[in-house]
């Protein structure tokens, strides 16, 4: 078993590898499935779902394993359970929950987030848009327990009633300002040194 966890995190992995799917498995096994939980708790907090991602996953993990498609999803579900406290459901529900129930202090600070897409651009090395509004976005969602996606939600609809714009629009007019000519710049500049490199070297 690997040791990728943290220490708090590490004593729930141990319990999950003495429960009784974690039993069953080999340690690359046991490391597989594991790390199949993390990315099915990733998708969970991005996105608020889970089942398509866990059937693709489970799927794969019962090829190479010679594993039946429905023992694979168990036993993913199981450790995922015994990682974190919850089933994926309880989970997403959780996440659901604290959508639905946001105060608007909290939804009113969706706008900073918004805004700081435009600085992270300006003043980022190479940072397009997309790459801004995730970050802002999963900020956001931390802060509150919320997904990143109901962060996006609302990080677009309080930038519209502050901006009168859509924060799409605005976030592109950004990067075409300042991250394409970063980029136009590392393309000259690559094909400058490319050039160089393959010119016929003097004789002397």
């Amino acid at each position: 078993m690997n040791n990728i966890y943290e220490p708090k995190e590490q004593e729930k992995v141990m319990q999950a590898r003495e429960s009784f799917n974690g039993r069953l498995l080999t340690d690359a096994q046991f490391d597989e499935a594991m790390s199949i939980t993390n990315i099915i708790e990733r998708e969970i907090k991005k996105t608020g779902m889970f089942k398509e991602k866990l059937g693709d996953y489970a799927y794969a993990f019962s090829r190479s394993e010679k594993f039946d498609p429905m023992k694979s999803e168990t036993i993913i579900r199981d450790l995922f359970k015994e990682r974190c406290g919850q089933s994926m459901n309880k989970m997403r529900e959780g996440f659901r929950d604290r959508a639905n129930n946001l105060t608007n202090d909290q939804i009113d600070d969706a706008l900073p987030h918004a805004k700081e897409i435009g600085k992270m651009i300006e003043q980022g090395n190479k940072i397009s848009f997309n790459r801004a509004y995730a970050h802002q976005a999963q900020n956001l969602a931390d802060k509150h327990h919320i997904t990143d996606a109901h962060a996006k939600t609302i990080m677009q609809q309080t930038f519209k009633a502050s901006e009168d714009t859509e924060l799409y629009d605005w976030g592109k007019a950004q990067e075409k300002q300042f991250y394409t000519p970063q980029i136009e710049a590392e393309k000259q500049q690559r094909q400058t040194t490319r050039s160089q490199s393959h010119a016929p070297q003097r004789s002397r």
